[in-house]
């Protein structure tokens, strides 16, 4: 898989945080994998072990955009945008192997996908001011 599918991938493993328990989360990540075309072992650690270290960061991460999203608080965020900006503000401090500027480029192509109209400027204005 490519770092782009990887990151997909765990975006969509991390949304399912607000849905489920934290006892739950384990049994999604395995149905979750379990339902991709076979995926190899690295890409599969790779998807569950970054998952599991946002999530151990949820609350720094949340402090970390609330800081920084004028007007915003986490808790009024859609839940689209507030995880696609939990795994940039993530790369962007804790993953020396993702640059800032690819972390930011990344989340803005997932708001394109996933959030709504206004989600791309405005995941781009709170992580432009993160960096």
């Amino acid at each position: 898989m490519t770092r782009r599918e990887l990151r997909e991938h765990i975006f969509r493993l991390l949304f399912r945080r607000d849905f489920y328990s934290e006892e739950e989360m384990k049994e999604q990540e395995t149905f979750y994998l379990e339902a991709l075309e076979a995926p190899s072992e690295k890409d599969a650690a790779y998807i569950r072990e970054k998952t599991e270290r946002i999530l151990e960061k949820v609350p720094e991460l949340d402090a970390a955009i609330d800081a920084h999203a004028t007007g915003w608080s986490v808790k009024r965020m859609a839940k689209a945008e507030l995880t696609i900006m939990r795994l940039a503000v993530y790369e962007m401090k804790y993953d020396d192997d993702v640059p800032v500027s690819v972390a930011i480029n990344e989340a803005v192509e997932l708001a394109k996908r996933y959030g709504g109209d206004h989600a791309p400027s405005f995941v781009n204005g709170v992580l432009a001011k993160l960096s």
